[in-house]
């Protein structure tokens, strides 16, 4: 069996041609695409949850370390990008590099990723509001806010704003990135808020020590935060709705990455400074926070900020879901007829549905919080992956043309490796038991239906 038969690079640039997308975004929708997907819950819970339980103040340190890690294989995915211009992020990358099955178990390992983190998201988003109806005095029913192991039917805000940002992802990109786009500076707009409120009250005592759980903890906290970066890839997905796909992708990632990872240092060292370490293991750290420190209203401004940027997030997370869902059936890995454009909006339709059904199935009846963990795993395998099958293309195929040359590729490839590893090390055993699992699923499903059904194999 010819488990590595690879696509032509030649060939994929054809599939995009063919594919039926619009291209109409430009640098600065990715780059906006980007801090949609990044900033969101990780920057209104994680800060305050990894503090406490993970690092203490070190956690600023935490996010630089996942960072690093991400800026290792976001330039990876640079370029990448610039020689594959084509939905599918990593999937599509290994395939044209390191062949078939590698990169089947990358998109399912992806589809791991986006649908787990979605849901995920979604409920986050479900009781962000729900906490605000409630503290406006609003007298709710259980059962439609909780899932059936926490004592209700179903979570109903989650299933809602799930499929109402179906009905916006199949009505067109440039709708859903327009929308983006203005929930993006109404949470930026809040930090800002936070920021100015809580910088004049910061008290230095309270970052001694820095490190109360030594360096250990500091990566402990990096592979937990490292869910806030996980949306950056979905920046890739987008390269053939891009105006000029070589430069503009690889701006889009690395100047969302940098953006990010300036914001979440800053929240993170001013949120430890303005409060004790300890107090911040809530639902609402930065919320607490202010009202600690004499701005009551605070829980209301943050609130607010919370749910657009979870907002886009989720929003961002499902667009990246049906991209990958439509690379793998186009290439025959899943059931071919379901990567169908819709001839008026332009939009993969059918996987973009079938994506945020399971999605809203999910965060509706299942109680999320123990597989979260399974999102970064998902992420940080896919991104190993990348580090080392860009390097093997840069051996194996000086020849290809570059829009992006990553620098030093001899040390970023290996580092994206070893960083990303050194993350995948320090999650969970349970979290690796559960990996293996869906691994072991995935690769069932490659040998009893995709390897058959591949268009390489046809």
């Amino acid at each position: 069996m010819n488990l590595f038969r690879k696509k032509d690079i030649a060939h994929l640039a054809q599939d995009a041609e063919k594919s039926g997308f619009v291209r109409n975004l430009t640098a600065f929708d990715l780059v906006f695409l980007g801090i949609g997907s990044v900033i969101g819950t990780g920057i209104f819970v994680l800060t305050g949850v990894g503090a406490a339980l993970y690092a203490g103040p070190g956690i600023a340190i935490s996010f630089i370390l996942a960072s690093v890690a991400c800026a290792f294989a976001g330039l990876a995915y640079a370029e990448y990008s610039s020689m594959v211009p084509v939905s599918g992020s990593a999937y599509a990358y290994t395939y044209a590099s390191l062949g078939e099955f590698m990169a089947f178990l990358v998109g399912w390992n992806l589809i791991l990723e986006y649908t787990v983190t979605c849901s995920t998201v979604a409920a986050g988003w479900s009781g962000y509001v729900v906490g605000l109806l409630t503290s406006g005095g609003l007298n709710l029913s259980i059962d439609f806010l909780k899932v059936p192991a926490e004592g209700g039917i179903i979570n109903l805000p989650a299933v809602f704003i799930t499929m109402f940002l179906c009905i916006l992802l199949v009505r067109g990109t440039k709708e859903s990135i327009f929308i983006n786009r203005i929930l993006v500076f109404v949470k930026i707009a809040v930090i800002f808020i936070f920021l100015c409120l809580a910088i004049p009250n910061i008290d230095v005592r309270n970052w001694d020590p820095f490190l109360p759980f030594g360096y250990q903890g500091i990566a402990s906290g990096a592979a937990i935060v490292f869910f806030a970066y996980i949306g950056f890839d979905a920046v890739a997905t987008s390269a053939e709705e891009a105006k000029n796909p070589s430069r503009d992708v690889p701006i889009g990632i690395l100047g969302s990455l940098a953006v990010c990872t300036l914001l979440y240092f800053i929240v993170a060292m001013v949120l430890t400074g303005i409060v004790p370490y300890t107090q911040l293991n809530n639902a609402e750290p930065v919320a607490y926070a202010l009202r600690v420190i004499g701005y009551p209203f605070g829980s209301a401004i943050v609130a607010v900020g919370a749910i657009c940027g979870i907002t886009t997030v989720l929003l961002v997370l499902l667009y990246g879901q049906a991209r990958v869902f439509f690379a793998l059936s186009r290439d025959g890995m899943i059931p071919k007829g379901i990567c169908r454009v819709h001839k008026k909006y332009h939009t993969p339709y059918l996987v973009t549905i079938g994506g945020c059904i399971l999605v809203s199935l999910i965060a509706g009846f299942v109680p999320i919080n123990v597989i979260a963990e399974m999102a970064n795993i998902g992420t940080l395998s896919a991104f190993f992956i990348a580090g080392f099958g860009v390097l093997y293309l840069r051996i194996t195929r000086p020849e290809i043309k570059r829009g992006f040359k990553c620098p030093a590729i001899y040390i970023v490839g290996p580092m994206a490796m070893l960083s990303c590893g050194y993350l995948m090390y320090n999650l969970p055993a349970l979290t690796w038991i559960r990996f293996i699992v869906w691994c072991i699923v995935g690769i069932i499903i490659y040998f009893v239906y995709s390897y058959k059904h591949s268009l390489l194999n046809k």
